[in-house]
């Protein structure tokens, strides 16, 4: 049974919980600005993603309170700036960022209260994070306000006009590796989640035509109560069913899947899960098929 939740039957504040607890893991905007007379502030954002490439397109959105439906000073020095640094959150300052969140008089420098460094920008006056792994240097494009009470968005839409990436989270080949990044990402209450290790999943899949699809798979397969949901949809994304040469050569190539100890049906399947779950999903196609005879004789699904 599913709980129905209806905008205006709760108070604003749960709302903005069961929001926050239901779409997340969410990135953090780290988001530098300066006021008219050139002093710095700097806060995180979660209600934040990145939404073009062609133009580079940043947006966040910095709600009105919702206790006092007051509004922040990001907001504010953006509205008479049109600029800001937006950076992202690691794992190695995560509670520099976290002290950045309290409600510090306008007056006070967020880089001093929390210990992190401003280094000057190209295009912009606010400063860049030292420590942050990536800054994007941003102008302010439009501003959205979203409604007039407590817990109302307003969202900053902002050009990317240069990025500023440190080295050492390059892989090889010149692209972001996400275990070097080791970014955070904000959950609901004050629950967040590391972005690396075991947390982080290859899962490649083809976005082009053809696939094998759900109806492509024999019925034994895709009725299994031996494999799982995620298990059948990953064989049903593999580009097309292997031929029976195919499967020959598979089994030349792993002759113990010919011993008679793989007559055991619910081993097969334990063993097929088992290649899936570790990227060889065409293998586990293969040994699935060639059980197939005796999998649809003994009727196990």
């Amino acid at each position: 049974m599913k709980k129905i939740i209806t905008p205006g039957s709760i108070p604003t504040a749960k709302l903005h919980q069961y929001l926050l607890g239901s779409v997340a893991p969410r990135p953090i905007a780290f988001v530098s600005t300066k006021n008219r007379n050139g002093y710095s502030n700097l806060a995180p954002y979660s209600f934040f993603n990145a939404f073009s490439s062609n133009p580079p397109v940043l947006v966040f959105s910095s709600n009105r309170r919702v206790l006092d439906n007051t509004t922040k000073d990001t907001l504010h020095n953006i509205a008479d700036t049109k600029e800001c640094v937006v950076s992202v959150v690691n794992h190695a300052i995560v509670r520099q960022m976290m002290l950045c969140s309290v409600d510090f008089d306008h007056t006070v420098n967020e880089f001093e209260a929390s210990n992190l460094h401003e280094d000057p920008a190209v295009n912009v006056a606010p400063s860049l994070i030292r420590e942050s792994p990536v800054n994007m240097e941003c102008r302010v494009r439009d501003i959205i306000h979203l409604g007039e009470e407590g817990g109302a968005g307003h969202l900053i839409i902002c050009d990317v006009l240069c990025m500023h990436i440190d080295e050492s989270v390059l892989d090889e080949e010149g692209n972001i590796d996400p275990h070097k990044i080791d970014l955070m990402g904000r959950m609901g209450k004050a629950y967040y989640v590391r972005a690396s290790g075991s947390a982080v999943l290859s899962m490649p899949q083809s976005q082009s035509l053809p696939i094998i699809g759900y109806e492509g798979l024999p019925q034994f397969i895709r009725q299994s109560k031996l494999l799982t949901a995620n298990d059948i949809a990953t064989l049903c994304g593999l580009k097309k069913m292997p031929d029976s040469t195919e499967i020959a050569n598979f089994l030349i190539q792993n002759q113990q899947y010919s011993e008679s100890t793989w007559n055991d049906l619910q081993k097969v399947f334990a063993e097929a899960q088992r290649l899936i779950q570790t990227g060889k999903s065409q293998d586990a196609l293969m040994l699935l098929l060639n059980k197939g005879g005796t999998i649809q004789e003994s009727h196990i699904l």
